[in-house]
């Protein structure tokens, strides 16, 4: 199976990425890049659970010292395997056990598995979501895999609170829409004739980002509210039912107020039975630092690449490195040199 199977930009125009693990540039040359490292394909030197699994070592570019190593499993298998995407520990370090100085992470994705259309076959053509997907999901593997954090309950994404467990993973899916990333590196190639995707597409990908953006923001922010609301202040029997909390807080939000029979939240999984209780707000405030994050490369210049990779090398030298082992507050003023602002999401959002 060749690796270019695994990743496409837009499926409708048949475009996919090269072969990263042929060290083509891709997602692999933009980790490169960025953070120093090089991903080597290792099939054969782990057992893996099914023939689309693919096995990776990390090497660090400098010392050439094997870091971390993975497990990819990227297609869509209904009948064995739940949906979604999610990074989860094989095994984490710890720099006082012999044996566990080496991270290794699970890398599972849903993404639209290759075809045989007659005698020919087609590589797997996945969407732009799904590309984003793979980007998020490799950002919550780096922070396991590139952990310099010694002590195995604060190593990696283990200790981490909820505020800023997301940052290293919503921060990646910035490279998709950065332009020098998608046609330096030619990440979007036709798979056929090698074709670069046009600019016109492109654009059009990036004004969907921020098409309704407003819209969605106060959505959001009306369902964070609702959530401390109802989990701080709302006390049963006191005359006030959740449904007028509810009221309340869409009415102060959003401008289409919900209807009479609305009934939102006997289906508001997440702060219910998703473990968002309390938390719902973390995915707005993740977008905060994430975007405040990437603006660090844009202020250096994303076609600088001498700054480019001094602001990468920080980034890895404290999100992605000191874990849990710090508060989150105070890694990213290491990398940032001050507090977040939501200056930079507002920007990326069309809204400022």
């Amino acid at each position: 199976m060749a690796i270019r199977r695994l990743f496409s930009f837009m499926r409708y125009h048949s475009f996919t990425c090269l072969s990263l693990v042929c060290m083509c540039p891709g997602l692999f040359g933009l980790i490169s890049r960025l953070f120093g490292v090089t991903m080597t394909a290792a099939d054969g030197e782990a057992e893996v659970w099914h023939e689309d699994v693919r096995f990776f070592k990390v090497h660090d570019d400098v010392t050439g010292d094997h870091v971390a190593s993975f497990f990819l499993d990227p297609y869509s298998r209904p009948a064995t395997k739940r949906g979604g995407a999610w990074m989860s520990s094989c095994s984490g370090k710890s720099g006082v056990l012999p044996g566990r100085q080496v991270p290794v992470a699970y890398l599972n994705c849903n993404g639209s598995p290759p075809v045989t259309e007659g005698d020919k076959p087609t590589p797997s053509l996945m969407t732009f979501d799904e590309v984003t997907t793979l980007f998020h999901e490799m950002g919550h593997g780096l922070q396991h895999m590139l952990t310099e954090c010694p002590h195995a309950p604060a190593a990696g994404i283990s200790g981490v609170e909820w505020d800023a467990v997301e940052l290293p993973s919503q921060f990646m899916e910035n490279w998709c829409y950065d332009e020098a990333t998608v046609y330096g590196s030619r990440l979007a190639v036709h798979w056929e004739t090698g074709e670069a995707l046009p600019k016109e597409l492109f654009q059009k990908l990036k004004e969907k980002a921020t098409y309704m953006a407003g819209t969605f923001m106060t959505r959001q922010l009306y369902q964070q509210q609702l959530d401390m609301e109802l989990h701080h202040r709302y006390v049963p029997g006191n005359g006030k039912t959740p449904f007028d909390m509810q009221k309340e807080v869409a009415a102060k939000f959003l401008v289409l107020q919900p209807l009479p029979d609305d009934k939102f939240l006997c289906a508001f999984q997440h702060i219910f039975a998703g473990g968002y209780s309390a938390g719902y707000y973390s995915y707005k405030w993740a977008e905060v630092l994430s975007a405040d994050a990437f603006a660090a490369f844009e202020e250096g210049g994303l076609d600088n690449e001498d700054a480019v990779k001094a602001t990468g090398r920080r980034f890895r030298a404290t999100v992605l490195a000191q874990g849990g082992g710090k508060h989150p507050a105070d890694v990213y003023r290491d990398f940032r040199g001050k507090d977040p602002s939501p200056e930079a999401l507002l920007r990326h959002n069309g809204l400022a």
